[in-house]
């Protein structure tokens, strides 16, 4: 076996075209070796460009709202909002694409929004339904968070809205019995007749339409 030749790379020199004073080569060992040392000195910048390209691309995903999972890639959505409190109400009221619809509440324009998008154009926050006319088929009256006497303070207002024969539904935190007697009797005071209602895990509501002519209006 024959023994490689021993350089001293020291010794190397290179010119350079634009001088001519002599300067070490930078790389010795691709002049001496020639084709045999090109991929080992390729090879550690196709590692860096493919992290690059990785990197990149995870985070565009990131901005782009995907998630990446395995092959294949998801669209991260937030879920609508109010989604799970509108389908029930919309089913309680027997909501058609033709009602004129009052939504009431602390997010009424955020549901009215919602309800929108489910093809309900006729919908309408209390921020601009208007002046009382009896011209409302339903009302949804979100009223999670808030007081007892404030929902009556605003049935006494939002009655004057609503058509004869129209229906009202009123959601409400989780109530204990004797507080569910309380709304009904609320609503029945005010000329509605107690049709409906339904237990979900984030509160309770009920349904109720309006007299052709409420009682006290009658005595009157």
């Amino acid at each position: 076996m024959h023994e490689l030749p021993v350089f001293d790379f020291s010794q190397l020199r290179s010119i350079d075209r634009f001088d001519d004073a002599p300067r070490p080569i930078r790389n010795p060992y691709v002049v001496v070796f020639g084709p045999l040392s090109l991929p080992y000195a390729i090879l550690p910048m196709l590692q860096t460009l493919s992290w690059v390209s990785a990197i990149a691309t995870t985070t565009g995903a990131m901005f782009a709202g995907t998630h990446l999972n395995g092959d294949t890639m998801t669209t991260l959505r937030p879920a609508p909002t109010g989604d799970r409190v509108i389908e029930p109400m919309i089913a309680l009221a027997g909501c058609r694409a033709q009602h004129r619809i009052m939504v009431a509440g602390s997010r009424s324009i955020e549901q009215t929004l919602e309800l929108h998008r489910r093809g309900y154009q006729r919908a309408a926050a209390t921020a601009n339904c208007g002046h009382p006319a009896g011209q409302y088929d339903v009302a949804l009256v979100d009223w999670r968070r808030r007081t007892f006497k404030a929902l009556e303070t605003t049935l006494d207002w939002l009655v004057d809205f609503l058509s004869p024969g129209a229906m009202l539904v009123v959601w409400v935190d989780p109530q204990k019995p004797a507080a569910s007697q309380n709304l009904r009797a609320a609503l029945e005071r005010r000329g509605f007749v107690i049709e409906g209602g339904t237990v979900h895990d984030c509160g309770c509501a009920v349904s109720a339409r309006r007299r052709e002519t409420a009682p006290f209006r009658q005595a009157a």
